[in-house]
């Protein structure tokens, strides 16, 4: 029989991780070549196959890592930790099972870091695009507690939760946006193809353009002679921003700017409060003390203005202030988060009146999700009208005075 290249991986008897080539006359051979070495196939690919997966992945995208695939992983890694599996085994099933590449490779590190003595939250840092600052702060308060089973499941909930926020903003925003889309077609259509026609021939017939027919062949004759110096221009803005966002002050400007844009300013707010509320009483329930939670909710706000903002007052908050009191100076955070957190301060219960403020945010940011296509389909409506006007004037006005020399 003929006999075919594979590539393998598989764990030792020292219970490390190996890889190599090795022919076999299929793939149900070619584990049963590795196990009479006394090896455990984790994965097993015929050579040509797996070169040519692998370069589809990497140009369609599959291995970015999606908000499903770190909740399974999570998930996953959650109920073996109940069961009281130890890490580095559930670390080597994670990685034996997840169909994510990023994250396996992830896996596979983490686990030799952890083996060499790192703590599970320092190796997960290894991997901020997977593994965000709030993610490995939550593993950490749970290390320091000793609940990280608790805090997982927790954090199973704030990953969730927040994906489905993103996914209906998502969805509330994509009739709006392809509207704009359409009117954008609609318009370069019809300054392209329709306007310069109509103009053509009343210019031939001598008649005196309106107003509007001249501005739209002025924007015309702008775009066609300068559209590459247009584009460049859009796209160096594009990407400078792209650039400029990706700093500290260009996170600031952007977010600062997304709190105060109407309609979508506040339920941004309302979003942010719902996640400092949420993560502040898990931390609280988990045990971990109050100044170490202000550290934690620093840096996974998820918003850098309120990160600024926080950060001013915390200094305050260490010198005895309580944390009602200095929040106040924070515009962003409302009357109620600051009388919730007043009364959890003189009851003791921090935990539950936040978690009572992250319910009441959760149902305000849903009914403002809700309302966002409504409110944003009257804009959309005037917009429309105010383009299919401009467009209309432009082509009948003409038309008029053509009719009129014709009768006379």
């Amino acid at each position: 029989m003929p006999t075919f290249n594979y590539k393998y991986k598989a764990i030792n008897q020292m219970g490390e991780e190996i890889s190599g080539k090795l022919e076999a006359e299929s793939m149900e051979n070619a584990n049963a070549i590795l196990v009479s070495r006394q090896l455990i196939p984790i994965q097993v690919r015929e050579k040509s196959t797996f070169e040519i997966n692998a370069v589809f992945q990497s140009l369609s995208g599959i291995n970015k890592v999606k908000p499903s695939d770190l909740i399974l992983f999570t998930k996953q890694f959650h109920s073996m930790l109940v069961a009281g599996i130890p890490i580095l085994r559930i670390l080597s099933i994670q990685e034996s099972q997840t169909e994510n590449k990023s994250i396996k490779e992830a896996t596979a590190k983490i686990s030799r870091d952890i083996n060499k003595g790192a703590s599970l939250s320092d190796a997960l840092r290894k991997f901020p695009k997977i593994f965000d600052n709030l993610y490995c702060d939550m593993i950490k308060a749970g290390e320091i507690s000793g609940n990280v089973p608790i805090v997982m499941e927790r954090l199973i909930y704030i990953i969730e939760h927040e994906a489905k926020i993103r996914s209906d903003i998502k969805s509330a925003l994509r009739y709006p946006i392809i509207v704009l889309i359409a009117l954008a077609g609609a318009f370069i259509g019809l300054l392209t193809f329709v306007i310069p026609t109509f103009a053509n021939v009343f210019v031939r017939a001598g008649i005196q353009l309106p107003l509007p027919t001249r501005i739209s062949m002025i924007v015309y004759d702008f775009l066609s002679n300068y559209w590459y110096f247009i584009l460049a221009i859009m796209v160096g803005i594009v990407f400078g921003l792209l650039y400029y966002f990706k700093t500290s002050n260009g996170k600031f400007v952007r977010d600062s700017f997304l709190l105060e844009v109407p309609i979508l300013g506040p339920l941004f707010q309302k979003s942010a409060l719902s996640r400092f509320a949420s993560i502040f009483s898990i931390l609280q329930t988990s045990g971990v003390p109050v100044m170490q939670s202000l550290s934690i909710l620093s840096a996974t706000m998820g918003n850098e203005a309120l990160t600024r903002a926080f950060d001013d007052v915390r200094e305050r908050i260490k010198e005895g202030a309580g944390i009602a009191t200095p929040l106040k100076s924070i515009k962003y955070f409302t009357p109620m988060v600051i009388d919730m957190l007043a009364v959890g301060e003189e009851s003791g219960k921090i935990d539950e009146m936040m978690r009572a403020v992250s319910v009441h945010y959760d149902s305000e940011v849903e009914y403002a999700i809700k309302g966002l296509s409504d409110a944003l389909t009257p804009i959309l409506i005037v917009g429309l009208a105010a383009i299919v006007g401009f467009f209309a004037l432009a082509i009948f006005m003409p038309m008029w005075d053509l009719t009129k020399m014709i009768k006379t």
